[in-house]
């Protein structure tokens, strides 16, 4: 017996220290409190009705809370909390009422004393498995209407907080392998670069060398095309056609980003138009221009995009503005009042590239966007293992909550397309369905179509 319970000291000794080697792993002790899981405790108490709910993630000793809702909070003592009871039966804990769980809750009269009546607990874990945190919610008073879907949705927030740190994980190890890379050579830097150069973009700009490709958006269900993304290229004389990684960074860095974004809002504005005039049925598109940080921060953006509007004779819902987290970082009060007068008139919001920045959650319940595009690194990512899928989910699950629609990029395979559709997510884009065009070519595939593209898993069980 005595040996026994040696080895189950030593198996739990094993796993704190595995738990604490994959907690350092994702730096979150080492960062302020985190605006991204701000969302997911708001939500948690209203669902909840609750009096106080915490994100926390343990060491040793302390829980040090991320998030707080209610009395403000910075560090527990880790010693009999909810934590050590969720992480010794891993899994989520719910105790409705507490004046009937005292003999089977450790510390249950501690919490009595403490005015609490009810709580519930889930574990945030890494992909692995592994129990680094928890979402707690408390209420002074009994909760009986506690039951299996309650937990289920304590258990899906839980995993949102999951996804989170798991991104933050990724993007941590990725910068360390970027940085490894500059330290080595030079060359592979982002903002190293010798071709091309403000004069080479200045002149390009000039002599209407650029050009948009649209490539079509499709709702899932049906494949039929909804709307189109517009994406700048350099047709270049001599090196053909350049795709924008080779040239943005030089117009971010030299200020030329704003006029090749006017240049796109208007040229997207004019071929919506053109499309009208050819086919009345083509007047629901929506066809969606990316907005730099610099071009959504300059004054008079609404102004211009409204001017664009009338000029073209084309109505707000038409058109749709992507914008990317980093953008609305610099100046979170500029950015609601940009937004919310976009929103007035008409134009639709996505969020692009939603769940690779610091703070995506934090931002939903601020700001009126209509639309999260999961960015594709998730999407290329839903075959290797689980963790891309549950993120996916979590978002979607996420956005339905909150009345959003999704559009997940970089549809690439057939088991992609049925595991979105599987997952709940509308809408989608990739090169499975179309990759980007000239608008020429979009016109063509419009009536060659009738707006409806061909089923490619047909086209997959024909060729197998």
């Amino acid at each position: 017996m005595l040996e026994t319970d040696r080895e189950t000291e030593i198996s739990e000794s094993e796993g704190e220290s595995s738990r604490l080697a994959a907690l350092a792993s994702t730096g979150i002790l080492d960062s302020e409190p985190e605006p991204c899981y701000d969302a997911i405790t708001r939500l948690c108490a209203e669902y909840f009705e609750a009096d106080m709910v915490l994100i926390s993630f343990a060491d040793e000793s302390r829980l040090w809370i991320k998030s707080c809702v209610g009395p403000p909070v910075r560090e527990l003592p880790r010693k009999n909390s909810v934590f050590d009871m969720v992480l010794a039966r891993n899994r989520a804990l719910m105790v409705p009422d507490l004046a009937n769980s005292l003999e089977k809750i450790a510390g249950a009269r501690r919490f009595k004393q403490l005015g609490i009546a009810s709580f519930g607990s889930a574990p945030i874990r890494t992909a692995e498995g592994c129990i680094l945190g928890n979402l707690t919610f408390l209420c002074r008073i009994p909760r009986p209407d506690i039951g299996p879907h309650e937990l289920r949705t304590l258990e899906n927030l839980a995993e949102m907080a999951s996804s989170q740190l798991e991104l933050r994980r990724v993007r941590r190890a990725f910068t360390a392998q970027c940085e490894g890379r500059c330290m080595s050579d030079p060359k592979t830097c982002p903002n190293h670069h010798t071709w091309p150069r403000e004069d080479d973009l200045r002149l390009a700009l000039e002599r209407n060398e650029l050009v948009l490709h649209y490539q079509p958006e499709v709702e899932l269900s049906t494949r039929r095309i909804i709307g189109l993304e517009a994406l700048v290229r350099w047709r270049h004389p001599q090196r053909g056609l350049i795709p924008p990684a080779q040239f943005i960074h030089v117009a971010e860095e030299s200020g030329l980003i704003l006029q090749i974004g006017d240049w796109g809002i208007a040229e997207a504005c004019g071929q919506t138009q053109e499309w009208c005039k050819r086919d009345s049925r083509w007047s629901s598109l929506r066809v969606c221009v990316n907005l730099s940080a610099r071009q959504f921060m300059r004054e008079g953006l609404a102004d211009h995009v409204e001017a664009l509007l009338l000029q073209y004779g084309i109505s707000g819902p038409q058109l749709g503005l992507e914008v990317t987290e980093s953008s609305l970082i610099p100046n979170m009060g500029i950015a609601l009042t940009v937004l919310g007068r976009l929103r007035r008139l008409g134009v639709s919001l996505l969020m692009d590239d939603f769940g690779t920045g610091y703070s995506s959650l934090s931002y939903l319940h601020s700001f009126p966007f209509d639309v999260l595009k999961i960015d594709r690194s998730f999407v290329g990512r839903m075959n290797d293992g689980d963790q891309a899928f549950q993120i996916i989910r979590t978002i979607i699950d996420l956005a339905r909550v909150l009345g959003m629609d999704v559009v997940a990029e970089g549809i690439e395979t057939c088991e992609q397309y049925r595991l979105l559709r599987q997952l709940g997510c509308r809408f989608g884009q990739g090169f499975l369905f179309a990759k980007p065009m000239i608008a020429a070519d979009v016109t063509a595939l419009l009536r060659l179509h009738d707006r409806i593209l061909p089923d490619p898993e047909a086209a997959e069980t024909l060729r197998s």
